[in-house]
């Protein structure tokens, strides 16, 4: 048997979609912001997300 090895490689295309390290980072960035954001506003404003929403004692 002769084994033969291709000439050409395949460029394999890094996506910005599916599960994968970007998303991954992306989202949990997003989530810390969004958390963040969630506590400043709650201390400023002195109410709880609930009242924002009108669910709930201001």
């Amino acid at each position: 048997m002769v084994n033969i090895q291709p000439t050409v490689q395949p460029r394999l295309v890094v996506t910005r979609f599916g599960f994968n390290r970007f998303a991954e980072r992306f989202n949990g960035r997003a989530a810390m912001v969004g958390f963040a954001s969630l506590l400043i506003i709650e201390y400023v404003t002195s109410k709880t997300p609930l009242a924002w929403m009108g669910f709930g004692i201001n």
